[in-house]
C-alpha cells in the first residue's frame, strides 16, 4: 500500500503543476508583456496601475505563455525571472508524473537535495525575483 500513497503524493503535485503548463499554453502572450493574466478574468495588476512601476510578478503569465508557444529569447527579455520559475514548473511537473507513474519517490528526492542547499536555493529564488523586477521595472518604465 505504501505504492499508493507515493503515487498519491506524485498525482498532487503533477495536477496543479500541468494545469498550470496547460494554462500558459492556452493563453496568448500580451505583446505589452504584462496583462496577459486578464485573459483569466483577473484585473489589471492594481501596483502597475496605480504607481505606474510593476510589482515583482509582474510579466510573469506572460513569460509562461511565451515558454509554452516555444519562444524563449522573447520569455527572456520579457522577465527573466519567469524562465527560472517555468523550469521549476516544468521539472515539478515532470517528476511528479514520473513518481505517478512509476511509484518511485523521486519527488522525495528531489526535496532532499534541495534540503541540502535550502539557504543557497531561498537566496537564488530571491535574489532572481528581485533582479528580475529590477529589469521589468527598467522596460516598463523605460529606462
Amino acid at each position: 500500500m505504501k505504492w499508493l500513497g507515493t503515487r498519491s503524493a506524485g498525482l498532487l503535485l503533477a495536477l496543479p503543476t500541468w494545469t498550470v503548463l496547460g494554462i500558459s499554453r492556452a493563453l496568448h502572450p500580451d505583446p505589452a508583456g504584462t496583462g496577459t493574466h486578464t485573459q483569466l478574468g483577473l484585473g489589471r495588476c492594481p501596483v502597475l496601475a496605480l504607481t505606474g512601476y510593476p510589482c515583482p510578478m509582474c510579466g510573469m503569465t506572460t513569460t509562461f505563455a511565451l515558454m509554452a508557444d516555444l519562444r524563449p529569447v522573447d520569455a527572456a527579455l520579457n522577465q527573466p525571472f519567469g524562465l527560472v520559475l517555468f523550469s521549476l514548473t516544468v521539472v515539478a511537473a515532470l517528476s511528479g508524473a514520473a513518481q505517478l507513474l512509476t511509484g518511485r519517490p523521486v519527488v522525495a528526492s528531489l526535496l532532499e537535495r534541495v534540503l541540502r542547499r535550502e539557504q543557497l536555493f531561498a537566496g537564488l529564488l530571491l535574489a532572481g525575483m528581485i533582479g528580475g523586477w529590477v529589469y521589468k521595472t527598467a522596460i516598463v518604465r523605460g529606462w
